[in-house]
């Protein structure tokens, strides 16, 4: 067991939620400040933890807790944890614990703790819709599940986990043991049947736990994907606090230029926003900003020398076959 302070509550006590967990990475230095400015700008008190599984951007865990007070979570064990899977280490923590997790590409609109009203339910999520074609590709396919767990069936809800709202102790690592190894990376037992990262195995295990155990699962409309609609939500209304409390998700709609995003006026509010309590914030921004465009260029080349590597290896693999298989003369 692993010591891992509890968070605690400032301000109103009405208010359900003890901490907020950001999961950061490498690449997403830029989204994480945004993100946490979003919460300091509606919340400057309330606990927030970044969840680090893998490699975070040079000093940025003391960027934050120096001029956000946000600081990091002492999980169990330091590595790689693979795709999205240190977001369920919040699910271990101290039992009661009542969290907001989010992924750094997300935004707070407004006051959202105010969404989670029922303390007695222990989990709160996205009320969302998709076909059940969607919902095989971008969660589980209950179908093939079915064919390892005989109680499996088709989910009665599905989210996306990049915000949600949870309570540590309610699931234990033995609700996930079936389907999932607690190795480092982390890997799905399954994965024909799962979505790759947690995001599929966590809903599953959450419709699991409500099908056979009566496990109380609260939905609302919390989310606001950047690839449906914006309407009503601007940096304008944010700023005027008249914006629907939302939290915006740029899911797999991230560009390496913020101006060329959908929402760029939200983002770029919150960046700068997030400099006016940086000393010589302006030039850090820009330093910042220049650093970002240079980690993605980076990553741009590694990911093409990769690819022509793979396709020259291939060829050369092809014609040995060829060589070999070729017909002996006479």
């Amino acid at each position: 067991m692993y010591s891992w302070p509890i968070c605690r509550r400032n301000g109103d006590h009405d208010q359900v939620t003890d901490c907020i967990y950001i999961a950061a990475s490498s690449h997403d230095a830029r989204y994480t400040r945004i993100c946490v400015a979003s919460v300091r700008y509606f919340y400057p008190e309330i606990p927030i933890r970044l969840l680090v599984g893998g490699r975070l951007q040079w000093r940025l865990a003391d960027e934050l807790q120096e001029y956000w007070n946000v600081g990091t979570a002492d999980l169990p064990i330091k590595g790689d944890y693979g795709w999205g899977f240190v977001k369920l280490e919040v699910l271990f923590g101290p039992p009661g614990e009542k969290f907001l997790l989010l992924d750094s590409d997300t935004v707070l609109t407004g006051p959202v703790l105010d969404l989670w009203s029922e303390r007695a339910v222990p989990f709160l999520v996205d009320d969302e819709k998709q076909s059940d074609d969607d919902t095989k590709r971008l969660y589980y396919d209950w179908e093939k599940v079915l064919q390892i767990d005989p109680s499996a069936q088709p989910p009665e809800f599905v989210f996306n986990s990049g915000q949600w709202f949870g309570t540590a102790g309610v699931l234990t690592r033995d609700d996930f043991e079936p389907w999932l190894a607690w190795v480092l990376p982390r890997k799905l037992r399954h994965p024909e049947s799962f979505m790759p990262g947690e995001q599929g195995i966590l809903n599953y295990v959450l419709n699991r736990k409500v099908v056979l155990e009566g496990l109380s699962v609260q939905r609302k409309e919390i989310m606001r994907w950047s690839g449906h609609s914006m309407e009503g939500l601007n940096a304008e209304s944010i700023s005027k606090r008249t914006a629907p409390p939302r939290i915006i998700h740029w899911a797999g709609m991230k560009k390496t230029a913020l101006r060329h995003m959908v929402g760029s006026d939200i983002l770029l509010f919150f960046e700068r926003f997030y400099y006016t309590r940086v000393p010589a914030g302006t030039l850090r921004r820009w330093c910042a900003i220049c650093q970002h465009f240079l980690i993605h260029w980076l990553h741009w080349v590694r990911v093409r020398v990769k690819l022509t590597y793979r396709r020259i290896e291939m060829a050369i693999m092809g014609r040995l076959f060829q060589r070999v298989n070729q017909p002996v003369g006479p």
